[in-house]
Parts: structure tokens; C-alpha cells; sequence
């Protein structure tokens, strides 16, 4: 057992779990639903996150009932402040799938995909919006990442509730006329925005923020101002959480990688990733902005295999192998089973 690592991406809409040994050969991997402790508390993440490691030790020929791993390396949706990752590090060590275990961010584990050595900034905007970094000499630089209360602005569901704000006020008179108003109404099958709002007042709709999200960059795409002055404030806030980053770990005159990624930030082409570029060469003039092209399951694994001192080799075989391989799919967890 000590020679595989157990890898746990936690994320707010999916969780991938991913069982490599120490040369970086995939065993096994599994997705399952989001299972964040902020969205579905304690209980249920650690049922999901179990559910999945034992399926994830079943493909792999393995007694689920037994230590599967030396290491596992979970790295969390929810895990923002020290005390949830210790909260959570306990719960894990109590289930006994491996000898040791970290537990951390997502964000890190997205770092690490798309990076060579886990140094630099990450900025993910998927359901939310986080950013951590970390510098050569281990110094490292988070946000609390709780929301609205700790100074958050994006992610996919405030832009898509922003969205509903904005084509709202159009249609009440309070805003700005946009196409965002035919758009969501569209979106709803309603005759007005206020039906659209009234069915989701009583239950009758889901306000569907992740596809309200997508309606906005449609919206700004076609040049719509208000959607367009929606979609510079995200690329400000992504910037600006980089250069406070990169700021605070004295990186601004250094040549450091920059990793953009989570489902707002890649299914947007370069309307943001361009824009951020654009933005963040004035203050870091030596950053290099990378799009992270692997799931972050493979960082949380190689920071995992990191942890076990696993050579330079498991880190380009895992690579390769992961890319190679068709995506699984998820395991339907909804009883529990």
C-alpha cells in the first residue's frame, strides 16, 4: 500500500478521485457529484468521498476494506481556512484509507496541474472564485474564498445571478435596457423576466445560475454592453487576485507562472483569458499566463506523489497516462452507495 497514492478532488460540482502507484501509473479513477461541506455539510462529503475511494479501490482490484493507499492528498472545495482543513484531515484519517494524508485547497491541486514544481499563482473561477500561491521558498498566499462576506466578486453562480439582476432592471425600468432581458427570458420560457422570477419565487424554476452564467458571455459576445461591462469586471477581479498575490510573495519582477482555470475561465475562449493577459503584463511584466489543460485531480495526485518522494518520471508517465484516458463516468452516489 505504501507505494500508491490516493488523490481526492473535491470541487463544488464534481468530485474526482484518482488511485496512481508510485511511478505514476493510473490505477483507477471515478467522479462523482460535488460534495463541498459548505453545500452539503460534513456528513455527506466524507459519504461521497467514501463511496468513491472504495469504488476507486474495487476497479483497481483492491479490498476496499483494507488500507489502499501510503498517502491519500485531498484537495477540497471547503477547505478555505486552517481550521476546515484540519476538520476535515481528521475526518479523512478517521476512515483509515492510507497511512497519511494533507488535506488542502482545490486551488493548490489546480497549481499544480499547471505547473512543473506547484510554484506560482492559480486563479479558478468555476461555481466560485479562489486564488492561492505559493513562492520557491515555501512562503504561500490564500484568500478566504467564503463569498460575498469575505470580498469575493465572480464565479459562475454570482455571474448568473447577475445576469437575472441585470435583465430584471431592464424590464422594470431600473436599469439599463441589454439583451440580456430577451435572453433570459428565453432561457426560461416565460413571456417577462418577472414570470421567469415569480416561478422561481415559488419553486416552480431553478434559477439555474451555472446556465444563466453561459447566457451572459452569449449576451456579451454579441457586443452587448451590459454584459460586456459584467464580463471586465470579472477579468479586474481575476487580475487584481493575482497581482495581490503575486504582490504579497515579492513576485512582481519575477518570471512566474500564472494558471487560469475552473469551467467559467476555460469554456470562455480568450474573451477573459486574453483580456487577463493583457491586464496583469503592466504590473508582472515576466508572468506567464497558463491555462491549465488537465483536470486538477492530476495535481492533487502529484503533489501527492511529491509527499511520497516519487522521482521525476511518475510526474510525466501520470501525465501522459491521465491524458490518454477517456473521461469516467460519474458515479452515481445519490443513495449513498
Amino acid at each position: 500500500m505504501t507505494d500508491r497514492v490516493l488523490a481526492i478532488d473535491g470541487g463544488n460540482s464534481k468530485t474526482a478521485v484518482l488511485l496512481v502507484d508510485a511511478e505514476g501509473q493510473v490505477l483507477a479513477q471515478v467522479r462523482g457529484p460535488g460534495a463541498s461541506p459548505q453545500n452539503v455539510g460534513l456528513a455527506r462529503s466524507l459519504e461521497v468521498f467514501d463511496g468513491l475511494v472504495r469504488e476507486a479501490a474495487r476497479r483497481a482490484g483492491l479490498s476496499p476494506d483494507e488500507r489502499i493507499a501510503g498517502h491519500t492528498a485531498a484537495y477540497l472545495a471547503g477547505a478555505d481556512l486552517p481550521r476546515e482543513e484540519l476538520e476535515l484531515q481528521a475526518e479523512i484519517e478517521r476512515h483509515g484509507w492510507s497511512e497519511t494524508s494533507v488535506v488542502g485547497n482545490d486551488t493548490f491541486a489546480l497549481l499544480r496541474a499547471g505547473t512543473a514544481d506547484g510554484i506560482g499563482v492559480a486563479v479558478v473561477c468555476g461555481a466560485g472564485i479562489n486564488c492561492v500561491a505559493v513562492a520557491k521558498d515555501g512562503r504561500t498566499h490564500r484568500f478566504p474564498a467564503l463569498g460575498r462576506i469575505s470580498g469575493d466578486w465572480g464565479g459562475g453562480s454570482h455571474l448568473g445571478s447577475e445576469a437575472l439582476w441585470l435583465a430584471m432592471r431592464a424590464e422594470d425600468g431600473r436599469g439599463t435596457p441589454t439583451g440580456l432581458l430577451p435572453a433570459v427570458v428565453a432561457h426560461f420560457g416565460t413571456a417577462t423576466a418577472a414570470e421567469a422570477v415569480e416561478r422561481i419565487h415559488f419553486g416552480e424554476a431553478d434559477a439555474d445560475d451555472h446556465a444563466l452564467c453561459r447566457v451572459l458571455f452569449e449576451v456579451a459576445a454579441t457586443g452587448d454592453q451590459v454584459a460586456l461591462d459584467v464580463v471586465d469586471r470579472l477579468v479586474e477581479e481575476i487580475t487584481v487576485l493575482a497581482e495581490v498575490s503575486l504582490r504579497r510573495l515579492d513576485l512582481l519582477e519575477e518570471p512566474v507562472d500564472v494558471v487560469l482555470g475552473g469551467g467559467v475561465l476555460t469554456g470562455t475562449g480568450d474573451s477573459v483569458v486574453g483580456a487577463v493577459r493583457d491586464r496583469l503584463v503592466a504590473t508582472a511584466p515576466l508572468a506567464r499566463i497558463r491555462v491549465v489543460d488537465l483536470p486538477p485531480v492530476v495535481g492533487a495526485a502529484l503533489l501527492g506523489l511529491d509527499a511520497v518522494g516519487a522521482g521525476p518520471g511518475a510526474e510525466l508517465r501520470l501525465r501522459s497516462a491521465y491524458a490518454e484516458q477517456p473521461a469516467e463516468p460519474a458515479l452515481d452516489l445519490a443513495s449513498g452507495g
